[in-house]
């Protein structure tokens, strides 16, 4: 094993047990959780859709469940994906930047196929709370509804990145907000993508950090 390899390897066993250290410690407090709850129960996928700052609280919230999470094809993305992977999620490699097409496709199958998908529209490098079109597109050809979901915390330490990366301090109260289920309506992925816009006002209108 190359020395960059194992680098890589005790980066996430400690970036994962940190997570779950920390978390463990966290009271989350869902809102608005029933017409999510009644999606799930009819069997209906869902694509969550999420700001890039508020990655870590709602990974947290929705591990185990084996939801498809689009991530970066970069360095930093490969850590975040075996960490996501540790903590019961599928993944899917891409962004707007890198290997856009095939990301776009491979989340459009994973919710063809019955598993819920999640995107941070304006990841991997922003601007932060723009809503790149691949979600909308994504969602219309799969033909299921955007579930908007943001994130806060009573306490919390707030990086100095583009995102300003959300970080719940331990014995906090991470309250999860979950928006209206948005069905993108269009006659095309081009014209679903033109709804990009409106879903970033769906988005922001949901309580978050």
């Amino acid at each position: 094993m190359s020395d960059d390899r194992r680098k890589l390897r005790w980066t996430v066993r400690a970036g994962a047990a940190l997570l779950r250290l920390l978390a463990s410690t966290w009271r989350v407090r869902p809102v608005n959780e029933e017409p999510l709850n009644e999606a799930r129960r009819s069997g209906q996928p869902v694509l969550f859709a999420l700001w890039h700052g508020e990655l870590l609280p709602l990974l947290w919230y929705q591990r185990g469940r084996g939801v498809a999470v689009l991530i970066s094809e970069h360095r930093d993305g490969e850590i975040v994906s075996q960490i996501a992977e540790s903590i019961g999620y599928r993944t899917v490699r891409g962004s707007s930047s890198r290997g856009a097409s095939r990301a776009l496709l491979g989340l459009t199958r994973a919710l063809e196929e019955g598993n819920d998908g999640a995107i941070t529209p304006d990841g991997p490098r922003g601007p932060a709370h723009v809503f790149a079109p691949g979600g909308a597109v994504a969602a219309h050809r799969a033909g299921v509804p955007i579930v908007p979901i943001r994130a806060s915390a009573s306490r919390a330490w707030r990086l100095k990145s583009w995102d300003r990366f959300l970080i719940p301090k331990p014995f906090a109260t991470v309250t999860v907000t979950i928006g209206p289920l948005t069905r993108v309506i269009a006659d095309s992925p081009r014209a679903a993508a033109e709804q990009s816009e409106e879903l970033q006002r769906v988005l922001d209108a949901v309580p978050g950090s």
